[in-house]
């Protein structure tokens, strides 16, 4: 994982609220757009981005392409996140 592609996908809103949607389970690319004031090329685009940093996958069923949430890419972030901030607890042994 390419932390500077996620955290280029992570500093737009309209992606962020995408991932939001996402969160409840897998949607069309119709349905995310239904959810915002934009063409859906300009939604297409944020979908792209959000792959090419894999923060969410997409599966194909038949005509249509739903897309999710890639957990292990978030968890992985927090981890690294967490492992930054570090363990307060290990400073209060010390």
């Amino acid at each position: 994982m390419a932390f500077e592609d996620t955290f280029k996908a992570l500093s737009d809103p309209v992606r962020r609220r995408i991932l939001t949607l996402l969160k409840g389970g897998m949607m069309s690319a119709g349905d995310i757009a239904s959810n915002f004031d934009m063409t859906g090329a300009t939604v297409s685009y944020h979908l792209s981005v959000l792959k090419k940093a894999d923060l969410i996958y997409e599966k194909k069923e038949k005509n249509f392409i739903y897309y999710g949430l890639n957990m292990t890419v978030v968890e992985e972030m927090m981890l690294w996140l967490s492992d930054l901030k570090g363990d307060s607890t290990d400073d209060k042994q010390e």
